[in-house]
């Protein structure tokens, strides 16, 4: 019965996308049947053969490794800080994002990860038939946050159509970026953040290409990756990177101050008009029947519901720290199902960081961005929930 849910929970966030689609003639059937096959096949793959979980746990070993290393050097700046019992979320989870950062910078200074994002860009614009620029920003989204991604794409912008800049502002907006990714693994369960990655990327192709097809020329289908840093050294690599995690950091945790505060006001302002209820409880009953096919258990759909409303209106973070707390007491399925909906940007605050980053980049087409916000974070939402309910038939 799982199984024809889930069937069913593709064939309705596929037919959605259709529905929106502005150009149904184009849409490219032949890469999108191979993209979800590829899901598929990977989700099978990392969940049930020996080989896959030997990988997942090898990766979550590098990561922790890492994490080990980042720790050290965020308690030697905190020094006789006391920490209570159960940690202190910006010193144990956000200043570790600053050594990630670093990280990807050194090896985007070395050409390492430009050059590997190319080629796996490129195969995947080979196999599916879908546009180089498009294919490499996709997989660029993996490892850099929304606007790094869009950056690096920069020399490529006078290309881009509406339906183009669709496709990878939807590709920044369902990816995040690898920099935090050790910050969701700290919170919830490695495997799962760790297959969110892939199918994200293929899952935001797949809806931005059904609902803004391309068919692009191949004089204009290039990808420049000479241009991805202005580091001179690697010194200057590891000291920008350092401040940009910090900055990333310093954001996040003025995000999660404003927007738990907001949703402690919000519900406070509910509670008073309706005795009990709370915004989480609302949109876990919006948000039940999708849950329902997704293949989460009905007696959790309502919590879970309400976890994956407050990623959408707040942001994964806020979401994350919530969905903490109902690990005990929710099934595996429910985990994977919605830790895999949340590892991605798809939320309203996004729509603002991307519009902006295009308009900081090319002004007029910041405008067309900011015309179909709603519409970007409607595709992105429908990624997720494909990404999700993937994964939840192999959990």
């Amino acid at each position: 019965m799982d199984i024809i849910l889930g069937i069913l929970a593709i064939i309705i966030v596929l037919g959605l996308a259709y529905l929106l689609s502005n150009n149904r003639k184009l849409v490219n059937y032949r890469g999108i049947g191979i993209m979800i096959l590829a899901q598929l096949l990977i989700t099978w793959f990392m969940f049930s053969t020996t080989i896959g979980q030997t990988i997942i746990n090898g990766i979550s070993a590098v990561f922790n490794k890492l994490i080990e290393f980042g720790t050290v050097g965020v308690d030697f700046i905190l020094g006789g800080v006391v920490e209570n019992e159960g940690g202190i979320f910006f010193f144990d989870v956000l200043l570790l994002i600053i050594f990630f950062a670093t990280i990807l910078s050194v090896l985007t200074y070395l050409k390492i990860l430009p050059i590997i994002i190319k080629y796996i860009g490129g195969l995947i614009s080979k196999i599916t038939g879908l546009p180089r620029v498009e294919s490499f920003n996709a997989v660029n989204s993996i490892f850099f946050g929304q606007s790094e991604a869009l950056i690096a794409i920069r020399s490529q912008f006078h290309h881009l159509t509406a339906n183009r800049l669709y496709i990878v502002s939807a590709s920044a907006m369902g990816s995040v970026s690898a920099s935090i990714v050790g910050a969701y693994m700290q919170m919830l369960p490695p495997e799962f953040v760790l297959v969110a990655l892939p199918l994200n990327m293929f899952s935001a192709l797949i809806i931005a290409s059904i609902i803004a097809p391309v068919n692009v020329p191949k004089a204009e289908d290039k990808v420049d990756i000479a241009n991805v840093t202005n580091d001179k050294s690697i010194f200057e690599a590891m000291g920008n990177g350092a401040l940009e995690g910090g900055k990333i950091a310093l954001i996040v945790a003025t995000m999660l101050v404003a927007f738990i505060a907001a949703l402690e006001l919000v519900n406070w302002i509910i509670q008073a008009v309706f005795a009990g209820v709370t915004l989480q409880q609302i949109l876990g009953y919006v948000l039940s029947p999708i849950g329902i096919l997704m293949g989460i258990p009905a007696s959790e759909v309502v919590e879970a519901g309400g976890i994956m409303g407050t990623k959408i209106v707040t942001n994964e973070f806020v979401a994350m720290l919530e969905f903490q707390d109902m690990l005990d007491r929710v099934s595996e399925k429910t985990i994977g199902i919605v830790t895999v909906f949340l590892t991605s940007f798809a939320n309203f605050s996004s729509i603002g960081i991307i519009a902006g980053t295009v308009q900081g980049i090319d002004r007029e087409k910041g405008g067309e961005v900011s015309r179909f916000g709603l519409k970007l974070l409607l595709g992105a939402t429908l990624a997720s929930i494909l990404s999700a309910t993937i994964a939840g038939l192999f959990i």
